[in-house]
């Protein structure tokens, strides 16, 4: 979408997968870009996720 000159994009992301992305974000746009960020909905784990999470805690 156009927003005011620039673009708006919508997306559902894994909150786990948003760290680090205003860093990301602000150093590929030179500091002029902004994001927000608002919960949506749980949702079940992939399996090979929800087993590296339980093996990673019985370390």
């Amino acid at each position: 979408d156009m927003v005011g000159g620039g673009k708006a994009i919508k997306a559902e992301v894994p909150l786990s997968e948003m760290f680090g992305y205003s860093t990301t974000l602000r150093s590929m746009s030179q500091g002029r870009a902004t994001y927000t960020m608002e919960f949506k909905h749980y949702a079940e784990a992939p399996r090979n996720v929800s087993e590296a999470i339980v093996a990673a805690r019985a370390k």
